[in-house]
């Protein structure tokens, strides 16, 4: 996909990559448009935080201008050519209704913020749903993850990646379980269940 901007052409990668790796992909992409603008950083970052701010979020359902000022912000163009929005009103009715919108700005906020928390709710359920709960009891023999600072020195891509057979003591709190060695030797802390593994016979 590309998109033309203020005449800088830049290639949006698809998002399927997360975290840093993307990051470090659309810095590299907007390194790459403003190579020919060098040192022209600080005339373009107005223009990208203005697009930034002024742009309607998702999860909050407002933009941030807005939540901030109790207002939206009038776009440049709208200033010099005239719009069905602005074209026809006084300033007294603007006086007016800039009046109601700073008596509005709290309603307006606390509606961002019950919109943001439903939003969450929405990705928990989605990640909750892939969630797998493993849940042991005593007497389960169980496998233990290799962590890279337990790794055995130079072992390389072919070290195993559990450690065990352990026994599983006692049950701590939800999920946190007690581990000894089939010597009886207690294993120290107490273990997650998402780093353990039922171990079969």
């Amino acid at each position: 996909m590309e998109h033309r901007a203020k005449g800088v052409d830049a290639k949006i990668p698809p998002r399927k990559r997360t975290g840093g790796i993307q990051q470090q992909n659309d810095h590299r992409i907007a390194k790459k448009a403003l190579d020919d603008k060098k040192g022209r950083w600080a005339e373009e970052l107005p223009s990208i935080l203005w697009a930034n701010r002024t742009t309607s979020r998702t999860t909050m359902g407002q933009t941030p201008f807005s939540l901030v000022y109790g207002c939206e912000a009038v776009l440049p163009p709208e200033v010099t050519l005239p719009s069905a929005r602005y074209g026809l009103m006084t300033p007294e009715q603007n006086d007016v209704e800039l009046s109601e919108n700073v008596d509005n700005t709290e309603d307006f906020r606390e509606a961002a913020l019950i919109r943001m928390a439903s939003q969450q709710q929405i990705v928990t359920k989605c990640f909750n749903k892939n969630v797998k709960v493993k849940v042991f009891k005593e007497g389960d023999w169980v496998l233990l993850k290799v962590f890279q600072n337990t790794k055995e020195l130079n072992a390389g891509k072919l070290a195993p990646a559990w450690e065990g057979p352990y026994l599983i003591d006692k049950i701590v709190e939800n999920g946190a379980y007690r581990l000894v060695t089939k010597d009886g030797k207690s294993v120290p802390r107490s273990w997650n269940a998402t780093h353990l593994k039922l171990y079969h016979f």
